[in-house]
């Protein structure tokens, strides 16, 4: 089943683009995952899950007790001994919540020590995103901000492809150059890109002139006001716009022909 990590420059419609295929792989009966990794941890509201609901998802970044547990060190450690092989495979079920048959987790920020932590977060998280792509036989939708921290050379590599979501701008273009580099620093291989925001042919026309032939644009989602009118409304942008639902389909057809 697929393994997909969806990334970009900030505000682009990562988790639009993460919510429509998770929705669309569980409506085609495949049991999913969906990992909410950016930090603006929205993933859940795209999904359309309730509010009471996500009160009671803790991000596993802040599980203080559990990274003690699991690494033998406290969080925000580093420097010291610890577990960088902790036991992880308990975790998606006893620390994520079931909705419309997406299993939403949260994994949270690392806030010690910068992007690069060497820390007891760090060793959790990444063998958490190890343990989900490599062991567990479902849909992985691995929602991401622009950065690779939760991807370590030998996990991404499992990776079926990276999705780079881009809207009509040269900006965009050039986080996608610089995420698709980085990428290929630790050995994915497959990458191609979602337009998003799309307003017309013209839109389309400049993507397809500013993007690099390694950097295949796989399909665009158009511009579409229901799905800022859901955002506001907390409600899934998978039941509020159909033409974005449309526009999905058609991408996920493509990926999975490829």
């Amino acid at each position: 089943m697929p393994k997909i990590a969806i990334t970009g420059k900030g505000g682009v419609g990562k988790t639009t683009l993460a919510a429509l295929l998770a929705h669309l792989y569980a409506e085609a009966g495949q049991p999913v995952i969906a990992i909410d990794a950016d930090p603006a941890a929205s993933l859940a509201s795209a999904l359309g899950v309730p509010a009471d609901l996500v009160a009671q998802l803790t991000p596993i970044a802040k599980m203080d007790e559990l990274i003690f547990e699991r690494t033998g060190a406290k969080p925000g450690a580093s420097g010291g001994f610890f577990t960088i092989n902790p036991r992880v495979d308990d975790i998606p079920e006893r620390f994520s919540l079931l909705h419309r048959g997406i299993r939403l987790l949260q994994l949270g920020t690392i806030s010690a020590g910068g992007s690069g932590c060497i820390c007891p977060e760090s060793a959790l998280l990444k063998s958490l995103v190890t343990h989900v792509i490599l062991y567990r036989n479902e849909v992985m939708i691995l929602d991401m901000e622009a950065g690779l921290e939760h991807l370590g050379r030998a996990t991404a590599g499992a990776v079926d492809a990276f999705l780079i979501v881009v809207e009509p701008g040269r900006r965009s273009v050039t986080t996608a150059q610089a995420i698709r580099r980085l990428a290929a620093d630790i050995g994915v291989t497959r990458c191609f890109v979602v337009g998003n925001k799309i307003r017309g042919e013209a839109d389309r026309d400049f993507l397809a002139a500013n993007l690099p032939a390694e950097l295949p644009l796989l399909g665009v989602l158009p511009f579409n006001a229901r799905a800022i009118e859901a955002d506001m409304r907390g409600e899934a942008v998978f039941d509020a716009a159909p033409e974005l639902v449309q526009a999905a389909r058609q991408l996920a057809a493509q990926f999975n022909s490829g």
